[in-house]
């Protein structure tokens, strides 16, 4: 039984682990390509299968991304995103969704901008689960773990092929929600890594925590996310969304017809490779 006051993360990884089948994670730009069709494809994620949701956070210098999202941060910024008007898409998502997580993903400049605690305030009342801090490391990060924590915030851990076992206690340790594993040494977008490779990172991470593991960075297509949903806990898909979604925009970076329809149609396309997948799931 799940229980009622476990926040939306830990029930969402409860109901996968009782339906025996990994998660689908997907990740597209908060306000990308306008904040109009934005909503929409978030509006449409998890009806197409989306089990969790990655909203980025856009910045001008999103360091660990390669160039695919790095332009979807740009095309939000110029039309206009901003962490703010990305909690109001959260909220609007909300009055239509009560169930599915979001975490927001990206670097510590803005929230720092913001202030640390009023936005950890401001993302739990619009209705965010997580934070994914990617240049915020546990040493250094007190000043959004604790107004995260007390606001009900997962701050969820990035962990990579680099991060030994000396480390990788400390890196988990402190981590809530689950544990994302950056399965290549790189950029966004870059090569993936071999399923042998990941089941062995996982089995390895495993042993420090209990939290699910999510695996991202090189899952491309439905068979890849597949093979990684039945290793670990979760598929965490952005680049090949990102490129999808810019593969439907004009000459002058507008949507066209159907961009939302296609879009959707491969968020559908590798939820059904996942759910198709069987690995040897944790009890």
């Amino acid at each position: 039984m799940i229980g009622a006051s476990a926040g939306r993360i830990a029930r969402r990884f409860a109901l996968l682990r009782q339906a025996g089948r990994g998660g689908l994670a997907t990740y597209l730009a908060g306000g990308d390509p306008d904040p109009e069709t934005f909503r929409a494809l978030l509006a449409g994620l998890p009806k197409a299968g989306a089990d969790l949701i990655e909203i980025g956070m856009p910045f001008t210098d999103p360091m660990a991304d390669g160039p695919v999202i790095q332009l979807g941060n740009l095309r939000a910024l110029k039309r206009g995103m901003t962490l703010v008007r990305v909690l109001d898409s959260v909220r609007q998502f909300r009055l239509g969704d009560g169930e599915t997580p979001i975490v927001l993903m990206g670097y510590f400049n803005p929230i720092y901008r913001y202030g640390a605690e009023p936005f950890a305030q401001a993302a739990a009342a619009a209705g965010v689960d997580g934070l994914i801090v990617v240049d915020l490391p546990p040493e250094e990060d007190e000043e959004l773990r604790g107004p995260a924590r007390a606001a009900g915030l997962d701050l969820v851990r990035l962990t990579a092929p680099t991060t030994d076992d000396g480390r990788l206690p400390l890196v988990v340790g402190t981590a809530t929600g689950f544990v994302y594993y950056v399965a290549i040494t790189g950029i966004t977008g870059a090569a993936g890594a071999t399923e042998q490779s990941v089941r062995a990172a996982v089995q390895r991470i495993r042993r420090h925590t209990a939290l699910p593991v999510a695996v991202g960075f090189g899952i491309k297509t439905p068979a890849q996310a597949a093979a990684i949903a039945a290793i670990a806990d979760a598929a965490v898909v952005g680049t090949a969304l990102v490129q999808r979604l810019a593969d439907n925009l004009d000459a002058a970076g507008n949507a066209r017809p159907g961009l939302v329809d296609d879009v959707l149609g491969f968020v559908a396309a590798l939820a059904a490779g996942v759910r198709g997948a069987r690995g040897t799931r944790r009890p």
